[in-house]
């Protein structure tokens, strides 16, 4: 989507692997055992995508026996930008290719290919050159860059770089094109010219820029602390030439590269499946409900992954309208990824809607079912979230054994999964807009389960979404099914109906919570929408054992307002009753909410651990009351603010936002650092932007995949200059002015020991620190906080005592101090915000206190309270977002920090 000069606010990924439980005495000759897999891989897309500052609000990971042949890794993302800003000229003769961001190495070289090779044994040695190397802090500075309207207008035309490198990047670009390989940035000396020409190292993007625009596009290039370098001209014969070294070494017409190849065919014979293995059909009654239903919620398709997910940024952006886990307790799952159109300033009820729908089991079965199912649950996951079905497009990305021109069996489960695919866009009407596959899921014998994964979209209003967490109790649950034909098969005129009515039901404002059921059931359904609130609800239709635990896919459970059921439009059954009772019963069967929760998440937690065990129980800690509160003297209409911007900074937009809208006016400088001219000039840069700024702010980010200390350390080096600390304590010793830190920002303050101490000093042992989480990895979720002291200006709009909920989104977020320096903290007012419960007790439990933060704290503030350091992210907070965390998010931060000038 860069390559577009749009934005992607969004994303979600889905997985694919084998049992990552099991021994290791289980892995294969030649592969790596499943578990390092699976933790490796989410460690790798995790880091990259918190760096760059990616929500990604759905993470699920499928487990099927046959993806140890080879893991699925795929996603979707959801870019958007100003139409007005994007041009999409053509390349002219003169024209510049400008290559733009990281630099050119071995790595990745046959990347493109390497992914759709069938493995061996071999593979694991012989590979793993083929695998790019990320350079997420680059990454993020492209993004900033083209996010200037200024700069898209200038690129006539843009590729990344992908499969093929400067050959295919640059090769798309025109038809003739004269390119020097020689002025290609590398990383290393000794690459020749085909190295050059076809390696995939990432983080470059191929401009289009009329000659008359190079050098101004050169100079926001260097703004933005981005390598920039002329390396191709497009030229007027229809030529693809190449030079290194003084010598053409390629020389290729552009009639021969538009070919389109051999002509290829090949003949299909189609496996049809067996009606006895159905997985549709009735299975024997269930002798023993209770065990039965804890071995569902135990299964590794139903069980919980919340370990995995919290590793994945979702909330930067301050658009994600719905958290990945909701309810007071943030445990009931979402099914979908819902996120605000990322415009300026965030005023916007407008949202983009992702889901997806895929069974492997169904699929193994049935390609033809697996895929029609497929794109079925990916609109009931939609429906049940308040999206209007008949908005949707899809996107489907495919993946299967390895063909054979010679075995027509082989070519059986593509064919019959993308007819399966098409036959359900034909009966929708709703077209799929592109796709991807791979045809390489061998591993000596063993193949992939058919995969044909189907992503929906779709534009809605936040006024119409929906959570699935149990809201209230005496509210009715209501079953919607959708009949299905003789070849189970969906009725799909039904299924229109039914969805549209549902649609409509939940815009009306009669349905409360939806839950589109799935593979395991109601039972799955009604269990994981209890989680959250810890709402029971009392079954009462008149069900067999067997119809709690049947396949359910396109049937919809719903939370109807009391004395709304009868006004719903939607056939449906009744279902039950949500009570607060702390438990699910049927029949004369009565299963305590503790008991289902603990066999949901038990099942991965070695694997992703959620919690340590290690966590404590509730403090009795002070509550602060300043006699005296330190306020600015001189009225000012609009407080100016400074937002210092460094390699790993990635949450500036969303700070300035917040301070914008509370009616500052802001700047946010890239840090430059390319040359040591470039330090210079950034440090008189950030001298005078610091010195017409009443506010400073240091934002969060990471450096590293959030290394020890992350982008604080950048902050800590620069502020210390002589210069800046100089400016600094002007700032606040004459101007009276205001510093805030957030996050990793809070990490620089307290390195530079602006807080707690108030002016920049060496740091001393007894002074905090921030260290690495007590469970050793991101976490990202909302946490509750309780306001402790009221002596500062950042604090004028909360009251001591109150609660609110923030987004937590750090690897390194504990804070640490010895006993005595945390008493004299609480003794000051100097602590600000304290982790809790609910109930607003400071607590060391982990599921309030994630981090395991000392005297469970969380922010800090100067002895005059006019510095504050805080772990939370409190400009990620606007309407109608996180919308099933019901605990008030909006602490006035940046409000009261305006105030204070005025």
């Amino acid at each position: 989507p860069l390559s577009g000069r749009t934005y992607v606010y969004q994303a979600m990924r889905i997985t694919g692997a084998a049992d990552p439980t099991a021994p290791l005495s289980e892995t294969l000759k030649g592969k790596l055992p499943q578990r390092k897999i699976v933790t490796e891989a989410a460690r790798g897309y995790s880091s990259y995508g918190n760096q760059i500052g990616l929500a990604t609000g759905y993470v699920k990971e499928i487990y099927h026996p046959d993806y140890v042949a080879k893991r699925m890794e795929i996603g979707a993302v959801m870019a958007a930008a100003p139409r007005k800003y994007v041009v999409r000229a053509t390349s002219d003769p003169g024209d510049v290719i400008i290559l733009l961001g990281g630099e050119t190495g071995r790595d990745g070289i046959g990347g493109a290919t390497g992914s759709s090779k069938v493995h061996t044994t071999a593979s694991i040695e012989v590979c793993g050159a083929e695998v790019q190397k990320g350079n997420a802090p680059t990454e993020r500075k492209l993004q900033r860059m083209f996010r200037r309207p200024e700069v898209s207008l200038l690129i006539k035309k843009c590729n990344d770089f992908g499969a093929g490198g400067v050959s295919v990047a640059i090769g798309e670009l025109a038809d003739g094109l004269d390119i020097d390989l020689d002025k290609v940035p590398k990383k290393y000396a000794g690459l020749d010219g085909t190295e050059i020409a076809i390696s995939e190292s990432q983080e470059r993007m191929a401009c289009v820029i009329d000659p008359k625009d190079v050098d101004q596009f050169l100079a926001y290039a260097a703004e933005e602390n981005l390598e920039a370098v002329a390396v191709a001209v497009v030229t007027e014969s229809p030529r693809l030439v190449m030079h290194w070294r003084g010598k053409t070494i390629v020389d290729i017409s552009r009639a021969f590269l538009n070919t389109n190849g051999a002509h290829l065919e090949a003949k299909v014979e189609v496996e049809m499946p067996s009606r006895e293995d159905s997985p549709f059909a009735r299975r024997d009654d269930v002798p023993d409900v209770r065990e039965k239903w804890l071995r569902t919620l135990a299964d590794l398709n139903v069980c919980s992954q919340k370990g995995l997910v919290e590793m994945f940024d979702s909330s930067i952006g301050a658009a994600t309208v719905t958290m990945p886990y909701g309810g007071y307790r943030q445990m009931t799952e979402t099914q979908t990824m819902i996120a605000k159109i990322p415009v300026s300033g965030g005023n916007t009820d407008t949202v983009t809607m992702m889901s997806y729908g895929y069974d492997p089991y169904l699929s193994k079965w049935s390609p033809y079912h697996g895929a029609v199912y497929a794109v079925a649950d990916s609109v009931a996951k939609i429906t049940a979230s308040g999206g209007d079905w008949r908005k949707i497009h899809f996107t489907f990305q495919e993946y299967f054994r390895r063909m054979d021109d010679e075995k027509p069996l082989r070519w059986s489960q593509p064919f019959a999964a993308l007819l399966g695919a098409y036959e359900a866009q034909v009966r929708l009407g709703l077209a799929s807009i592109g796709g991807k596959d791979s045809m390489s899921g061998t591993f000596n014998d063993i193949d992939v389960p058919p995969t044909l994964v189907s992503f929906a979209v779709d534009v809605a209003s936040a006024k119409t979404i929906i959570s699935p967490e149990l809201k209230k109790a005496g509210s009715k649950l209501v079953l919607v099914r959708v009949r299905r034909d003789s070849d189970d098969l969906p009725d799909w005129d039904h299924l229109k109906d039914q969805y549209t009515k549902v649609f409509g039901d939940i815009a009306a404002g009669r349905v409360l919570s939806a839950y589109a059921v799935e593979r395991a059931g109601i039972a799955e359904a009604v269990a994981k929408m209890a989680f959250g609130n810890r709402l029971g609800v009392r079954i009462e239709h008149s069900f067999d054992s067997r119809d709690l635990f049947t396949p359910g896919w396109c049937s919809l459970v719903l939370e109807v307002r009391d004395g709304k059921v009868g006004e719903l439009s939607c056939e449906y059954s009744e279902l039950g009753v949500v009570e607060d009772s702390g438990c699910i019963s049927w029949s004369n069967v009565t299963i305590s909410l503790e008991d289902l929760e603990n066999a949901w998440t038990g099942t991965l937690e070695k694997v992703f651990p959620s919690e340590t065990g290690k966590g404590g129980g509730a403090l009795d800690t002070p509550v602060f009351h300043a006699e005296n509160v330190c306020f600015q003297p001189k009225g000012l209409a609009a407080p100016h603010v400074f937002i210092p911007v460094f390699p790993g900074t990635n949450c500036e937009y969303d700070s300035a936002r917040a301070f914008e809208k509370a009616g500052a006016t802001v700047t946010h400088r890239v840090f430059r650092n390319l040359s040591a001219k470039d330090i210079l000039d950034s440090v008189e840069e950030y001298r005078k932007e610091i010195e017409k700024s009443q506010i400073v702010m240091f934002p969060g980010g990471f450096s590293a995949g959030d290394e020890p200390e992350g982008s604080a350390k950048f902050f800590a080096t620069v502020f210390r200059n002589d210069v800046i600390r100089e400016e600094v304590m002007k700032l606040l010793n004459e101007r009276d002015g205001l510093m805030l830190g957030i996050c990793n920002g809070f990490q620089a303050l307290i390195k530079l020991g602006l807080v707690p101490f108030g002016d920049i000093r060496v740091q001393e042992s007894s002074a905090p620190t921030l260290a690495m989480n007590v469970i050793g990895r991101h976490i990202s979720r909302m946490v509750n906080l309780k306001v402790v002291s009221d002596k500062s200006p950042w604090l004028q709009e909360v009251k001591p005592g109150e609660v609110y909920a923030n987004a937590a989104s750090h690897g390194e977020g504990r804070f640490v101090a010895p006993q005595e320096t945390i008493d004299r903290l609480f003794a000051a007012g100097q602590v600000a915000f304290q982790y809790c419960d609910p109930a607003g007790v400071p607590t060391m439990d982990e599921m309030w206190n994630p981090n395991g933060s000392y005297s469970a704290i969380e922010g800090i503030l100067s002895a005059d309270g006019r510095i504050l350091g805080k772990m939370t992210h409190s400009e990620r907070i606007g309407e109608n977002v996180g919308i099933n965390i019901p605990v008030q998010q909006d602490m006035h931060l940046f409000r009261s920090g305006v105030k204070y000038f005025k």
